[in-house]
């Protein structure tokens, strides 16, 4: 299997279509013109995953204030994301990667089977993959200030 992958830095980010919470369709190369923030998470209501989306809905002022998309995806399904974002009156739009595919072209591979890593993905107005972190194992989140910076940097 190649090292390789296709969602590097500097590269142009994969493409794909997932329904959110409300089951609406969310289209990446919809959101061209803004920076995106894929937060994908291993799972809805787990422990650090909950203090995760809790953090970026503590700090939405701050994120809304960059005018990025910040969207959270996981493999839970769109059902459960609705109940998760209701039950910590989230701000962000869930997505659900029911079977990974989203996650395996993002090269977001848990070292859980079944589960995405908590990984982060900063995509720039072009499209292109600007910031990428991968935690396989994922006992830590993100700093917020980590994405905030790497959002402010895309966009230049």
């Amino acid at each position: 299997m190649s090292k390789t992958n296709n969602a590097d830095v500097g590269q142009t980010a994969p493409d794909f279509t997932l329904p959110d919470g409300a089951d609406q369709d969310w289209k990446l190369s919809d959101q061209r013109g803004k920076v995106v923030v894929l937060l994908f998470y291993p799972g809805d209501e787990t422990p650090v995953c909950t203090r995760q989306m809790c953090s970026v809905r503590d700090r939405w002022s701050d994120y809304s204030a960059t005018g990025a998309e910040v969207v959270g995806i996981s493999t839970d399904s769109v059902e459960s994301h609705k109940k998760f974002a209701e039950h910590h009156d989230l701000p962000l739009r869930l997505l659900s990667d029911k079977g990974g595919d989203v996650a395996r072209m993002y090269g977001a591979k848990s070292l859980i089977p079944g589960k995405v890593a908590r990984s982060v993905f900063v995509i720039d107005a072009n499209g292109v993959i600007r910031y990428r972190e991968v935690r396989p194992l994922g006992l830590f989140r993100p700093k917020d200030e980590d994405v905030l910076r790497s959002i402010r940097e895309a966009q230049g």
